[in-house]
């Protein structure tokens, strides 16, 4: 009784409310998009909802959040530090564009190769995020612009130079497929088999849970995440407190790139075990989204990812059953702009209660005070 006593009612009424009002209105407005277009908007709902909840659907949802959750999480470190490293695509680009090459090179014993492989990923996606903090610190460019850029030049300009078949990759069937090196069976990670038939979950989830964990420790049960918070509510409050400003924004850009780099390895070790055509895109833009629904919260930003890729799954099945193609993209910006709005009304709310609450106590003192005075 006495834990449920020291709980915040009012504050978890807040809490709780914010996603709700975000959910219902998100319901409204793509049921009125529906409408427009013709369409009963039950039906459509009820369709996502029944091949969403399919076996082989499951672990499709599953394999995907793993890999929106991990962006959603190296978005999220740069937000807590108020830093908008948008250059998680090109991180992650990068970093399993060089793990394939050296996963293609080396041929070790599996607890050692799997190891080196995860490393070398988060450290190319630190080294690429690094650029764009120290560019920061030390010249004053804004992240936005320089992660922007770096998306550029990784894509068009790195990868698309080396991967070619007369220089890190070859051809195959034929000469129409480009691909690097087979990563051989010792680096492919473990996968969970529940229902043959509907497909292997990719054992990259469990890192990616892990990342959650690490997370949720290092920025609430830590010296540094106190830091790291702080610098980003009020640079100049952190610098008052002896907090290292530039370093932190360095690290933190590191971390964040280190977290990107996870991304394309469950693509790489988990199911297409080279670099090539089964390597996706566009994940990095994705976690800036899911790290919005998720308002930077690991259990958020897993909840967000799985969302997201439910409606991934569900947008074939609709556009197949004669809804237009572009309507889940149109319920996606919805969900997105629904939870924005909702959280911030919120948190206006909730910041205008806590500033009648300390008024009236206020009040209530001075009142008593003089009271006091009057009867002395």
């Amino acid at each position: 009784m006495k834990i449920f006593a020291r709980i915040d009612r009012e504050r978890l009424l807040l809490g709780l409310a914010a996603p709700l009002m975000a959910v219902v209105a998100a319901i409204i407005v793509t049921a009125l998009v529906l409408l427009a277009t013709g369409k009963q908007p039950f039906d459509a709902f009820q369709i996502m909802v029944s091949y969403g909840f399919k076996s082989d659907s499951q672990v499709y949802i599953l394999n995907r959040a793993t890999e929106y959750y991990l962006a959603g999480l190296a978005v999220a470190i740069g937000f807590r530090m108020n830093l908008f490293n948008i250059g998680v695509e090109g991180q992650y680009g990068m970093a399993v564009f060089f793990t394939a090459i050296v996963g293609g090179y080396v041929n070790l014993p599996g607890f050692i190769e799997i190891p080196l492989l995860i490393i070398t990923a988060m450290l190319v996606g630190a080294v690429w995020a690094g650029i764009a903090g120290v560019l920061r610190v030390k010249r004053g460019v804004s992240e936005v612009i320089s992660t922007i850029m770096l998306n550029s030049i990784a894509a068009q300009g790195i990868i698309s130079y080396l991967f070619q078949p007369h220089r890190l990759a070859h051809t195959t069937d034929g000469g129409n497929v480009v691909q690097t090196d087979n990563l051989p069976k010792s680096a492919w990670f473990f996968t969970i088999t529940g229902n043959p038939a509907a497909g292997p979950i990719d054992g990259f989830v469990v890192v990616a849970i892990l990342a959650g964990v690490a997370y949720w420790f290092v920025l609430s049960r830590t010296r540094f995440g106190f830091d790291l918070r702080t610098v980003g509510q009020s640079e100049s409050a952190a610098e008052a407190s002896g907090v290292d400003v530039k370093r932190m924004i360095v690290i933190s850009m590191l971390i964040s790139g280190a977290v990107a780099g996870l991304v394309g390895l469950p693509a790489l070790l988990n199911e297409a075990h080279t670099y090539g055509d089964g390597i996706p895109t566009g994940i990095g833009f994705i976690g800036i989204a899911v790290a919005l629904l998720g308002r930077n919260h690991p259990i958020g930003i897993g909840i967000g990812a799985l969302l997201w890729a439910f409606l991934d799954r569900t947008s074939g099945w609709l556009e197949f059953q004669g809804y237009d193609k572009e309507i889940v993209g149109v319920i996606q910006g919805v969900i997105v702009l629904c939870v924005v709005i909702a959280y911030e009304v919120v948190r206006r709310y909730g910041i205008g209660r806590q500033q009648r609450k300390v008024g009236e106590e206020l009040a209530a003192a001075s009142v008593t005070s003089h009271q006091q005075e009057a009867a002395a």
